[in-house]
């Protein structure tokens, strides 16, 4: 059977940035490369059922191979987009095998350098096989690396009959990175009763716990004139922004600055000219009443600095993008603790934590399909310095099947 490390190699290799200023869907068509590509390979193995859909969704199913009729229907989940935040273009994986915890100097930028002493988690991998990009690009481990791992615990199922379980959906998304992963998959298709992503970090780890997250858009109205003749008219779009900016706390609520269960504001983007500004934030925190105190606390900085415009006028849009999932699955708490046990089967210690993120399970959660996130060995996400283990790539696929049998154990 192919190995996940193999499939990991392929996958990276196929540029499928997401765009957030795009308006279509998938928001970039190139998604659809390696989308297709898992259609045709779930065919191979087996999956009869496999299809790619006008969204760029990838459905498919391995059918129940026990007697029992009462096993919940399991899905597994990973998205195949990258971020925008680095090129994920011509991505050239390299795999530095048995490492000895040395520095590891990428060869396309030698400033691009993994340290021990600077990335978490990077001093348990001594000995293991670590798989970074090449210093100009990102690797994509996120979400390549789950993807590739439920591709391998599928193929491992199929030619496992002898490991029972019941109906595993497989579903593969766009768009995750822009906060459109959810926007929109079909769950009358999918059929599934519980889910799980397979798009967190650590190995042993199980997070049950997200960010709530919402967007803010202001559009900055500005009074635009000749700056010949500008004396006492002009009221600069582009200035109002910076002092929008420059007031935000300089020591606190922002990604830099915050840790642990702490939220933040967040400017992510930054567009205009004299006359008219757009300026984009993201908000993120643990409760719903801490989100919105941080929007309130945005808009009262807008409206400070617009009382010394009064020519100009500033329009502020929030739009909810996904909630803390916790709310969801502590009423469901067999999710999680199946997948505790799956990976304590696994001969790990299993670890139960929050992101500080969020993934196509807080979306799905609320959308009527409880579903935590479990680890797919991921690590420095959204830069060149990104890298993964082989060692946790494995141990992740043998969770996926772990869960597979403990849902029909239990039924």
């Amino acid at each position: 059977m192919e190995s996940v490390l193999d499939r990991f190699l392929r996958y990276v290799r196929i540029d499928t940035q997401s765009d957030p200023q795009s308006t279509s869907f998938p928001s970039t068509a190139r998604q659809r490369d390696l989308s297709c590509l898992l259609v045709k390979e779930l065919l191979e193995i087996g999956v009869a059922d496999a299809f790619l859909d006008e969204h760029g969704y990838v459905y498919a199913t391995i059918p129940a191979n026990t007697d029992k009729t009462n096993v919940p229907v399991i899905c597994f989940c990973a998205h195949v987009d990258t971020s925008p935040d680095v090129s994920g273009a011509n991505v050239k994986p390299i795999v530095h095998r048995n490492w000895d915890g040395s520095d590891i100097v990428l060869p396309e930028d030698t400033t691009q350098v993994l340290r021990i002493s600077e990335l978490h988690d990077l001093d348990t991998q001594i000995g293991n096989d670590i798989v970074t990009a090449s210093g100009d690009t990102l690797l994509g481990a996120d979400n390549k690396a789950g993807v590739a791992e439920i591709m391998t615990a599928a193929a491992y199922l199929i030619s496992h009959d002898e490991i029972k379980h019941g109906d595993i959906r497989i579903l593969f998304t766009p768009d995750e990175e822009v906060g459109r992963g959810t926007e929109k998959v079909d769950l009358s298709i999918l059929g599934a009763d519980f889910g799980y992503t397979v798009d967190g970090e650590a190995v042993g780890t199980m997070e049950d716990e997200t960010f709530s997250a919402d967007g803010v858009s202001m559009v900055i109205h500005g009074v635009s004139t000749h700056p010949g003749y500008a004396i006492g008219k002009l009221e600069n779009a582009l200035k109002i922004a910076g002092e929008i900016l420059a007031a935000l706390p300089k020591d606190a609520l922002s990604p830099e600055t915050t840790e642990g269960m702490e939220g933040f504001i967040h400017p992510v983007h930054f567009e205009g000219i004299q006359e008219k500004v757009t300026l984009d934030f993201i908000i993120r925190d643990f409760t719903t009443p801490g989100l919105h105190q941080k929007e309130a606390m945005l808009s009262g900085i807008v409206q400070d600095v617009m009382t010394r415009y009064p020519g100009s006028r500033c329009e502020i849009t929030v739009k909810e993008q996904y909630r803390n999932m916790k709310e969801i699955l502590d009423q469901y708490p067999q999710v999680v603790e199946n997948a505790m046990l799956a990976i304590e089967q696994a001969g790990l210690t299993a670890k139960r934590q929050s992101i500080r993120g969020g993934t196509d399970g807080s979306r799905l959660s609320f959308m009527g399909l409880p579903c935590p996130n479990i680890f797919a060995g991921e690590h420095a996400f959204h830069s060149r310095l990104e890298w993964v283990s082989v060692q946790d790539m494995e141990k992740a696929v043998e969770v996926i099947v772990n869960l597979s049998k403990v849902w029909e154990e239990k039924a």
